[in-house]
Parts: C-alpha cells; structure tokens; sequence
C-alpha cells in the first residue's frame, strides 16, 4: 500500500516564479512542466518545424529562467512564458532568414482513414502553417489560446488594430482554404470575423 504524504497546496504560477526568483532550485522545474506542452505546441505553429520548435523553446526557457525576477506581475506568468516563445520562435526565424510563407492552395485530399474532427483539425493545422509568421501568431494567441485583442496586442508587442488585421487577414486566407469547413466550428472566435 502506497503511503500518502501531506503534501503542501499547489502553488501558482506567480508564486512559482517568484520562489524561483528567491533561490528556490526546483520552482522554475515545475513551472516549466505545468507549461511544457502548451509552450511547446505554440513553438511549432509557430515555427513549423520540431527541431526548430525545440531549440525556440528552450531559448524561451532560457530567457524566462534569467530573467524571473524582472516579471512585474502586470500579467499572467503564462501570458508572460506565451510572449518569450513566441518571441523566441520569430527571433529564430529571422535570425535563420526563414520566412515560412507559401501560397494558399485548396489540399482537399482525404487525409487518411481519421474521423471527421481529426481530419479538420489536420487540415486547420495545415493551413494555419501557410500563414505569414505574423499573422499566425495573432490568429494562434486570439482564436486558439483565447487571448483578447488587448491581450494579444501586449504579448506580441503590436497595437491593437495590428492584431485586428492580422486576425482579419488570417481569417480570411484560412477560410479560402478550408471553405467547405464550417469555420465557425473549426476556428473559435472566427464567426465574428466573418459576419
């Protein structure tokens, strides 16, 4: 039989990173695993590619781990983690001169032997990385991570209209692409964006 050990409450985010900014070794561990995978989803729709997702990541982790004690708490620590890699991905990305747009086109082929919401999912994803990098991250942080336009314009450093037309922009081009999709569905916040 397993012993249970009284085991002290979960602390937050801010909590976490303000333990780790005091000297506490492993508060940033378990910050960064409460995160991991969120980050790093974001890191590949933002860079396409896992190695450079990756090395985005942990350049983000990186920035976040040196410079805990500089957060001022006017946001989320997860918003805060959010920016850096994002940040980190487009840092990348020009550093490597890469700039991953391509030409839109209708992939209407079946995807394989999937259900329907998988082959959506699939096709979304597919599209969202045909997306200029700038326009991608507005319509990620907007209508996949339920940002606000307010939020999304102070994570990525750009005024608010910016990220409008960004999410207007993108919006647009995916529902060329995915126009037999219902995109209400398949995209949250995209049904106000096309009345």
């Amino acid at each position: 039989m397993v012993e249970r050990r009284d085991c002290a409450p979960e602390r937050s985010d801010a909590e976490l990173l303000a333990a780790h900014a005091a000297g506490d070794r492993y508060a940033f561990e378990e910050l960064f695993y409460r995160h991991h995978r969120q980050l790093y989803r974001l890191a590949m729709l933002t860079s396409r590619d896992p190695d450079d997702a990756a090395d985005a990541l942990q350049d983000a982790m990186l920035s976040a781990h040196r410079n805990a004690a500089s957060f001022r708490h006017d946001a989320a620590v997860s918003s805060w983690l959010y920016r850096i890699v994002v940040n980190a991905c487009l840092d990348r990305l020009r550093r490597n001169k890469i700039h991953p747009t391509t030409e839109l086109k209708d992939d209407s082929s079946p995807v394989g032997d999937h259900t329907p919401v998988v082959d959506t999912a699939i096709m979304v994803e597919r599209a969202l990385m045909r997306l200029p990098i700038e326009q991608r991250a507005a319509v990620v942080a907007v209508d996949m991570q339920g940002y606000s336009i307010a939020e999304a314009a102070r994570l990525l450093g750009i005024a608010e209209g910016t990220v409008k037309s960004r999410c207007a922009r993108a919006r647009a081009k995916l529902a060329t692409v995915l126009g037999y999709v219902d995109t209400t569905d398949a995209l949250p916040g995209a049904r106000g964006a096309m009345q």
